[in-house]
């Protein structure tokens, strides 16, 4: 894919109740795709709650450029890089942060 390298992924997870059994799921299948490539820093799911005015919150994943075989797997849909503010790390490692998202925009 030509666009690979800038391209992340975004897939509702559902609301705050629901969104831990695909987590599960997609953290799982991510650890075997991660484990396979040689673990590179690179590769990280991050989730944030989104609310956008509704009362409840949508839990989003987004998937770096390097998770993408995980995120297609999942039917994750290709998004603009998110902003760091108010993102988890779902899976993937710690130095990823510094990686994908130097400097500071929180």
């Amino acid at each position: 894919m030509k666009n690979r390298m800038n391209t992340w992924f975004s897939l509702s997870l559902g609301d705050g109740i629901t969104a831990g059994m695909p987590s599960a799921e997609i953290g799982a299948a991510f650890w075997r795709d991660f484990n396979n490539v040689g673990k590179p820093s690179t590769m990280a799911i991050f989730t944030r709650p989104e609310s956008e005015g509704r009362l409840h919150c949508e839990v989003i994943a987004y998937f770096s450029p390097d998770a993408q075989e995980t995120a297609i797997a999942f039917e994750a849909e290709p998004c603009e890089k998110p902003v760091r503010a108010g993102l988890s790390l779902l899976a993937g490692n710690d130095d990823s942060w510094s990686i994908l998202f130097p400097g500071r925009d929180v």
